[in-house]
């Protein structure tokens, strides 16, 4: 009876497998020595589902459909068919034998020649064709979109589910599925789905996204997760030579560069949805560098793609990802017209690279449909809206969802915003997120109040002697139309109270018109920087000691008011205007001086050591490409890789509130990163000024040094705090950052991931006689009239967070005391 039972359970047990129609597979593919063979197809026979091999020949195959059978081709081998007892089978070991029936094929475990490679002729068609193809042979086009992005613990064994981490949360693991990719056991923990519909005009180059639907789960409010996402997946087109991920740029497998880091190899050619297809596949010619390893499918008329597969190299020099899996497919309109249907990526987050590492997945998935072509809209169509939200599209039902989703949910994303919404009632939970959200903010929510900048707490500097400050914001939420925030700080020297409020309230979302007003009274360091300080609340750096060299008493007294009005009448086009009043002492007059003759010739009359100043002024802020989050009075930049430029200008009126001096400031600013060729990243940063009156040192323009331990952007590393003054200049910087590429064919090197940077600036500027003149502190003017440089190399990504630059002065190498030398450091979380 107990056999017949056993036997029905297990008949029971294989018709579930049989019809739930699944195939999982896994790995290692090896030759006769048993050396592990990288980049090996491996498909199930008769089929264009398949992979390849990574570079320890570990594969990983799932199906939704029931297969017997793989086939496993790798050129220089003799093709093999594997028949699978079970549907489900893991651990396989595969061995290839050398195939003495191949003439003409190459064995490219190694370097493949870019002469006579048929791979090759194929690619270089690819490249004559790739703006002839798809959306490109039309002048208009339309389509809808689907986007759906997924987070997901991975790795999740026993050891994680008994952990008093999640004690009071194992409800969670219940929803532990298996990846389709990677075989390897997940747990979803955020899910956000996107409808939109796209508009494009290839006559104009113009391009536009309305999004009509948005539901999300799990970390929806907090700002920096939002922007970190948006950043993550960032729109890409596998034509273009560079793909950027994670603020890298990797080389496209069909850039024009590609046969200089990628190893091409005709591998294969099929029928494809009834279109006759070669069969490619690439893997990197060198280590250390941002490449991928994988396989695409290409017609054989049109040279359009039709299906890609690729995953990054492991040895890509980038942090925090373990593994980068990419999958492109596309459909046949009107037998010649190729145009995308699916695209699916997924990343594997974790602090090491190592298989058993836990980390965090996160996949994009984003299916297009209902392609229109060749319907022309007005011009004034594609303008970006400045600031347009409609919450209606984040509260559509369920039902709505139902019916719109372009492909239903499967049980376990379906689970996630339940489970989310359960999760946040549970007080450890609540306490995670508290802590992960104040490292990432700076600020402790309270309610509707933060607390914060929580790094801005200690503080030491030569006048204050110790420093604490405590402060916070409003916080309703991420798209507050006003927000107000302030501080107090005590020096315990001076023995001197500190503080600071601002408001600012958006009176206008559409075009963002916002006001602005707040007092401060505090302690600066205003000698790093070629303009006044403008900002109540902010605070230099190099305001404090705690990490520097030398004296830093040379601190100025502020208390500054200001009122402004600015607009954003198009999109990351910012018009301000403002009325300043700052009064400006030495916070030390013992060890540094501000003062100036009341009258230059008559010296009799004495000095004056305090400035009352009134002035308004204008100014243009335009920052093209420039991608946020939020639509509150506040908004958090994506990323930092856009072009920078904005024009000054103040008007200092003398009389009004007893204010001391007339005089016009003009200054410009410029900054462009630039993508240069798969050689990293080329930042130039140029500013000029000039200053129209007669003014003291404290209105002066100081070129701006840094005394500090650390490199600070737009500061001179070999410049002491008030080196150099200057009425007028002219100053640029130039850094390159390689991000690793020449380290990458190093050997010894090229395993430690490590970033070359070099970079060098200059400054040319004049001090008036006028000036000179006015000047009765203790400090003598000297301006950079033979233009003052210097130069400095750098490695970054030492231990994946530091970066230490060597410096070195290029002129007034003379001048007593002069710094010749200077090592820098920094640290930071970078990709």
């Amino acid at each position: 009876m107990k056999r017949k039972l056993l036997f029905a359970f297990w008949a029971i047990f294989l018709f579930a497998i049989n019809a739930l129609a699944q195939t999982k597979v896994s790995g290692v593919v090896s030759d006769d020595k048993n050396l592990p063979l990288p980049y090996v197809n491996v498909y199930f026979l008769g089929t264009n589902e398949g992979v390849i091999t990574d570079e320890n020949g570990k594969f990983y195959l799932e199906s939704k459909n029931t297969y017997t059978d793989l086939q496993i081709s790798f050129v220089g081998f003799a093709t093999k068919e594997f028949h699978l007892d079970n549907p489900v089978s893991y651990n396989l070991k595969i061995k290839l034998a050398e195939g003495n029936e191949l003439k003409e094929v190459v064995l490219y475990s190694g370097k493949m020649p870019k002469k006579g490679n048929p791979a090759i002729d194929i690619l270089r068609k690819i490249w004559e064709r790739r703006r002839k193809n798809g959306l490109h042979m039309f002048k208009q086009y339309e389509y809808d979109k689907y986007e759906k992005v997924e987070f997901d613990l991975n790795n999740i064994d026993s050891a994680m589910t008994k952990s008093k981490l999640f004690k009071g949360m194992e409800f969670i693991f219940e929803k532990v599925d298996t990846s389709n990719i990677t075989g390897k056991s997940y747990l979803p923990i955020f899910i956000n789905e996107q409808l939109s519909q796209v508009y494009g005009d290839n006559t104009t180059k113009k391009k536009k996204e309305k999004v009509s639907a948005n539901k999300n789960s799990g970390f929806s409010n907090n700002q920096q997760i939002i922007a970190f996402v948006k950043d993550l997946y960032a729109d890409y087109d596998i034509y273009n030579n560079y793909l950027k991920f994670f603020d890298k740029d990797f080389v496209s497998p069909l850039s024009r560069t590609g046969i200089n880091v990628y190893n091409y190899v005709l591998a294969d050619s099929s029928f494809v949805d009834k279109k006759w297809c070669y069969n490619i596949v690439f893997y990197p010619r060198r280590k250390g560098e941002l490449t991928f390893k994988g396989n695409f499918w290409v017609n054989d008329t049109t040279y359009a793609i039709k299906k890609i597969a690729m995953s990054a190299s492991k040895s890509a020099n980038i942090n925090w990802v373990k593994d980068i899996y990419i999958e492109q497919e596309f459909d046949v309109l009107n037998d010649s017209v190729f145009l995308l249907k699916r695209d699916h990526m997924m990343s594997d987050f974790a602090l090491r690279k190592k298989e058993e590492s836990k980390g965090v997945y996160g996949k994009r998935t984003t299916l297009y449909r209902d392609y229109v072509f060749d319907r022309k809209k007005p011009d004034d169509f594609y303008a970006a809206d400045v600031n347009f939200n409609d919450e209606t599209i984040l509260n559509k039902s369920d039902e709505f969802w139902d019916e719109n989703r372009f492909e239903s949910l499967n049980k376990d994303e379906k689970g996630v915003y339940k489970m989310l919404d359960t999760l946040k009632t549970v007080p450890r939970f609540k306490h995670m997120y508290d802590l992960v959200a104040t490292l990432g903010s700076g600020y402790y929510q309270m309610g509707n109040f933060d607390y914060g900048p929580i790094f801005s707490t200690f503080g030491f500097n030569d006048v204050e002697g110790i420093r604490l400050r405590t402060g916070g914001r409003t916080y309703f939420g991420q798209n507050d139309p006003w927000r107000i925030e302030g501080y107090t700080a005590y020096g315990f020297k001076d023995n001197q109270f500190k503080y600071g409020i601002s408001g600012k309230w958006m009176i206008n979302k559409r075009k963002r018109i916002i006001l602005q007003a707040g007092n401060r009274r505090d302690i600066e360091q205003i000698g790093v920087s070629l303009t006044a300080t403008n900002d109540v609340l902010g605070r230099s750096f190099a305001s404090s000691s705690l990490f520097s060299s030398g004296n830093n008493n040379r601190l100025t007294s502020i208390n500054f008011t200001t009122f402004s009005a600015e607009i954003e009448p198009v999109k990351n086009l910012v018009l301000r205007t403002s009325l300043n009043y700052r009064t400006l002492k030495s916070a030390d007059r013992d060890a540094f001086s501000l003062d100036y003759w009341k009258d230059v010739n008559d010296h009799s009359k004495g000095t004056e050591g305090f400035v009352n100043q009134y002035e308004f002024g204008f100014f243009i802020d335009y920052t093209p490409k420039r991608r946020t989050v939020g639509y509150g009075v506040e908004r958090s930049d994506v990323d930092y890789n856009y072009s920078h430029l904005f024009l000054n200008f103040n008007q200092g009126v003398k009389g009004i509130l007893n204010s001391d001096f007339e005089y016009q400031k003009l200054q410009f600013y410029y900054r462009q990163p630039v993508l240069v060729g798969g050689f990293g990243r080329l930042f130039t940063t140029f500013e000029a000024g000039k200053i129209f009156g007669t003014v003291p040192l404290s209105l002066m323009g100081v070129i701006p040094g840094n005394q500090s331990w650390f490199s600070i952007e737009n500061t001179y590393n070999l410049l002491d705090y008030y080196e150099f003054v200057a009425d007028e200049y002219v100053s640029l910087h130039l850094e390159h950052n390689f991000n690793g590429r020449l380290f990458s064919r190093i050997p010894g090197l090229r395993d430690l991931n490590l970033r070359e940077i070099i970079g060098i600036k200059g400054v040319y500027g004049t001090v008036s006689d006028k000036n000179i003149a006015l000047n009765a502190s203790n400090l003598t003017y000297r301006a950079p009239e033979d233009v003052y440089w210097e130069y400095h190399a750098g490695v970054g990504n030492i231990f994946k967070v530091f970066r230490i630059d060597f410096a070195w002065r290029g002129s007034y190498l003379s001048i007593p005391d002069a710094n010749k030398f200077a090592v820098k450091g920094s640290f930071g979380f970078y990709f």
